[in-house]
Order: structure tokens, then sequence, then C-alpha cells
């Protein structure tokens, strides 16, 4: 089995910015500025939808060049809905969190409905991000 760490360092500052460094790359997170933020970067419920469309493209393209798929390239939109609830700690009945998540993949391939339907399948099964988030995966977190 092969392991690969993933890590990012980040600092807050005063306010809900964010920047993480990823790679030597540069991500900042924040909130709209009527929330308080500055609106300088997505927030994070947005980079979880990106990072799933992302997922999902790169291994897309994986499958693609395995299977000698001519693959032109794929527009991937996720949607979710979110109950904001418990995030901002109100009573709810609901769990904190999305409730699902909906993603429509336009493949641009001389593929079959029927295959289309299959490779984005195959993706989503081979895609880590959406793994993720079906399954339990543990959160380990401690202050130090």
């Amino acid at each position: 089995m092969a392991l690969k760490t993933v890590k990012t360092e980040s600092v807050l500052d005063a306010k809900f910015k964010l920047e993480s460094t990823v790679h030597g790359h540069k991500v900042v997170v924040d909130q709209p500025a009527n929330s308080g933020g500055t609106d300088a970067g997505p927030t994070p419920l947005d980079y979880l939808l990106v990072s799933l469309a992302g997922c999902i493209g790169t291994i897309g393209r994986i499958v693609a060049m395995q299977k000698q798929i001519a693959l032109r390239g794929m527009k991937i939109a996720v949607e979710g809905d979110i109950n904001t609830d418990g995030l901002l700690g109100k009573p709810s009945a609901d769990p904190v969190g999305f409730k699902e998540f909906r993603i429509l993949v336009d493949v641009d391939a001389d593929l079959t409905a029927e295959e289309k339907e299959a490779f984005i399948h195959e993706v989503d099964a081979r895609c880590p991000v959406s793994f993720n988030l079906l399954n339990n995966t543990s959160v380990k977190i401690s202050a130090v």
C-alpha cells in the first residue's frame, strides 16, 4: 500500500481570513463582508465543493488516459444544501453539515450516454474526496 501524507499549514488573522500554504501555493479562505469577513477568498464550504469538483476532474482525466478515452474536457457543477443553524450555535435537530452533494458532470467525449454514465461512476468510485465524504473518516483534533 502506497501512503502519501498531504499537509497544509494555515494562519488565521484577527477576523475570518485564513491563509494556507499548500505545496508552495498560497490559498485564502474568508467569509463574505456581510458576515464579518473581508471577502478575500471563498469560504471553507465553497472550497469543499471546489475540492470535490477538482477531484472528479482530476480522476476523470486519469481514468480517461488509462482507458484511452479522448476526453476533451468536463464541466462539473457541484451543489449542496446546508442548515447553517448548527454552525452558528443555534439549536437544531439537524446535524451540522451538508445534507447531500449533487454533482452534474458534462463529459465532452465521443461516448454514448451509457458509457458516460459508467465512466463518471468509475471516476466517483476512485475519487478520494468523494470517498471521504461518503465514509466515516476519522478526524483527530487537538490543541497545542
